[in-house]
């Protein structure tokens, strides 16, 4: 698998996708294909939370799990869907807390580009899925990967915001060394899957977001769905 990676990741990056486990990662996900997988999202969309948001123009991470696994859903984006598919039940749930929370109109699709392009880095934190098997590419070395790009965010920046929703996107705190004398902040709500919604909704954190980066003299995100 060929990695086509913005080049402001490419050099923030470049140790980890030259390391060998990176390499026997994507042999791994080659040889699925060879066997006759299909593995999503599309080779070409596999970094476009990165090429859609480039390293200098990130300013809030929203942390999903891995892509997913229903043809043509995955589109490099977590939570995103493309255009023309049904929107997913844990993104209908994001979309209700949007709704209630900032007072707007139900989207009418689930691409969430318009957030990508906004400094929103939608990241799962395993890249791609077998077909019709959720968390098969898990524990392969996309966990790492993923580890190495929030740990780079903490390091380089001097302000973010992380969303972590559900155990599993938290559970990746725990390998992460915040830096001081940074203003990061560190939002946190259950997972917005039906399993769990009822203690996502009502979190707020998307006027929360807006709050912190007006209060940071940053320009607010613009949530409406385009």
């Amino acid at each position: 698998m060929n990695v086509k990676l913005n080049p402001t990741w490419l050099q923030q990056l470049r140790s980890e996708i030259e390391s060998d486990y990176f390499k026997q990662l994507l042999i791994y996900i080659d040889n699925e294909k060879k066997q006759g997988c299909t593995v999503y999202p599309p080779e070409d969309l596999v970094f476009e939370a990165f090429n859609r948001t480039p390293f200098n123009k990130v300013r809030v991470v929203i942390l999903g799990q891995d892509p997913y696994h229903g043809k043509n859903q995955a589109h490099g984006l977590a939570f995103s869907v493309c255009r023309t598919e049904k929107i997913p039940p844990s993104l209908k749930n994001i979309y209700k807390e949007m709704i209630s929370d900032l007072n707007i109109e139900k989207p009418e699709h689930g691409c969430l580009e318009s957030w990508a392009d906004q400094g929103v880095l939608l990241l799962n934190s395993t890249l791609t899925v077998r077909e019709k098997e959720p968390k098969s590419h898990h524990n392969r070395g996309w966990e790492r990967f993923t580890d190495a790009v929030l740990q780079k965010l903490i390091e380089e920046k001097d302000f973010l915001i992380f969303v972590f929703w559900g155990k599993s996107a938290q559970d990746k705190l725990k390998n992460l060394r915040m830096k001081q004398g940074a203003h990061h902040y560190i939002l946190i709500a259950a997972h917005p899957s039906p399993y769990s919604a009822v203690n996502f909704l009502g979190c707020k954190h998307f006027s929360k977001i807006n709050q912190i980066l007006i209060n940071e003299k940053q320009k607010p995100i613009d949530w409406i769905i385009k």
